[in-house]
């Protein structure tokens, strides 16, 4: 409990000085916002700072957080280090910087901003590299919640046509008409779990591993494959509790709707960093039911276990909420587990959409034009879902390329952010060692990936190390080149 107790600390703290620190190379002014210069009523909205803050949180969280944390949690206390570092240095600082960049260009969606500073090129494959990736987001997070409603009543058809209802309206709608009004209560109970939990383990003080005990992966056994090795694995696997692409095609959703760049920091840094707390927690929990001493919780897992129960992260889920919170827990842990990751799925449809509409300059004011988009997204989806359920293991493949695809989102962001830093002659080692980090964590990912390369360790490492040093090389002469052409022109 001590590495949880110093971990929360810094995360606080991080808020508090990095957070700050960032916020002055950013410089925010009173300049106004495209929520008031641009709004028209459906997704340009000023909303209240505290209602944009809940739905920036629930739009970046969804139960990444909880999954991930869970999943992470199996690395052992190296999770933590992982989950500090990474929330404070890397994803709080990426949130942030692509919101209020995103703000700085009228609201302008993540390939726009790619386009704007990596070229046309890269902002074309982004712009589909992107949508397909929202389109993946939705999928996954329509198949996990109608199975678990499936388990209570009905069938899986009948809660996948409900869901996919329910997201058709949610994207066409004014982000005022549902997300302004029902992500708030949602945010609400997600964070009431979480820090429900939180008392429970101080008043508990499991005996949980400590950093000190060592880094290493505490799952690992003889026949531990590559998915084991915490790099590049654990990075992959802790991704919206540290760093995640998906969140700067969510932060320009809020970046139309806050009504002062002043308020960028408690928006986007915070709810980066309360969903780092969230992470937190929800790892802390996780290692004690799998590795702490025997214990109601560890005998649950173990009785689940032997008996055939199927412990996946949704399944822990409800194993421990419903110990240790009770029936109250249970619900909540419905709300966790269903309501969640169902409205991630919509606003990735949502972003899908503005962002095709704002690469086609197509006015999304008149319902019909935003059917125009709408249609075919789905029709995608529906076709991927179909694939992933004949499919046996259909959904774990999706999933490995979504996190995959998330990781290299946020490359590709921290890279802009980069160059835009770069150009405004502000401090870009702030995002260059992130985006340094992140090429070489999605990299040696791909090559020795059995779904892509599937490269003996010692060569994808090897590689790995390779392209690190190229992204280095790059950089520093696209930056040499840079200086020396504003030179001239001054």
């Amino acid at each position: 409990m001590v590495s949880f107790v110093l971990s929360l600390l810094a995360l606080i703290a991080g808020y508090f000085l990095y957070g700050r620190f960032i916020e002055r190379v950013f410089s925010p002014d009173n300049r106004v916002t495209p929520a008031i210069s641009k709004s028209d009523g459906v997704d340009y909205i000023a909303l209240p700072n505290w209602k944009v803050f809940m739905i920036q949180f629930l739009n970046i969280a969804g139960t990444g957080p909880i999954f991930g944390a869970i999943m992470g949690a199996k690395f052992g206390p190296s999770a933590y280090l992982w989950i500090v570092l990474g929330c404070i240095f890397a994803g709080a600082t990426h949130d942030y910087l692509s919101g209020m960049l995103s703000m700085r260009n009228g609201g302008a969606s993540l390939p726009q901003l790619i386009g704007k500073y990596l070229g046309m090129t890269t902002k074309r494959v982004m712009l589909v590299f992107t949508v397909l990736l929202l389109i993946m987001v939705g999928t996954v997070f329509v198949y996990s919640p109608a199975e678990i409603l499936h388990s209570i009543g009905g069938t899986s058809a009948m809660w996948i046509i409900i869901i996919f209802v329910y997201y058709i309206v949610a994207t066409m709608l004014p982000i005022d008409k549902i997300i302004g009004k029902i992500y708030p209560l949602f945010a609400l109970s997600l964070l009431f779990m979480a820090f429900a939990l939180m008392i429970v383990l101080f008043v508990k003080m499991p005996d949980v591993p400590e950093l000190w005990d060592g880094l290493g992966n505490m799952g690992m056994n003889a026949d531990s494959s590559w998915t084991d090795r915490i790099f590049p694995c654990l990075f992959i696997t802790i991704a919206c509790g540290a760093v995640s692409g998906f969140h700067a095609t969510q932060s320009p959703l809020m970046a139309r709707c806050v009504k002062s760049e002043k308020m960028g920091r408690p928006i986007f840094y915070g709810a980066m960093i309360t969903e780092g707390i969230v992470a937190l927690i929800w790892a802390t929990v996780s290692s004690y039911f799998f590795y702490g001493s025997p214990s109601p919780g560890y005998q649950i897992i173990e009785a689940a276990r032997e008996s055939g129960f199927h412990t996946s992260a949704p399944a822990v889920v409800n194993i421990i909420c419903n110990d240790w919170l009770g029936v109250v827990g249970g619900i909540l842990a419905l709300f966790g587990v269903v309501a969640a990751p169902i409205t991630s799925g919509d606003t990735a449809f949502r972003s899908a959409r503005l962002i095709i509409a704002e690469a086609i300059g197509m006015n999304q004011r008149p319902v019909r034009k935003r059917l125009y988009i709408c249609i075919p997204l789905f029709v995608l989806s529906i076709a991927m879902l179909f694939w992933q359920i004949e499919n046996p293991d259909g959904f774990n493949i999706i999933w490995q390329y979504f996190g995959w695809a998330n990781q290299t989102l946020s490359v590709f962001t921290f890279w802009t952010l980069t160059v835009y830093l770069v150009q405004e002659g502000k401090p870009y080692i702030v995002t260059l060692v992130p985006a340094l980090f992140m090429t070489t964590i999605c990299s040696t990912y791909l090559f020795v990936s059995r779904q892509a390369f599937n490269l003996p360790e010692p060569l994808a490492y090897t590689f790995g190390g390779m392209t690190l040093l190229a992204a280095i090389f790059w950089f520093m002469i696209w930056r040499r080149r840079y200086y020396k052409e504003s030179t001239l022109k001054s």
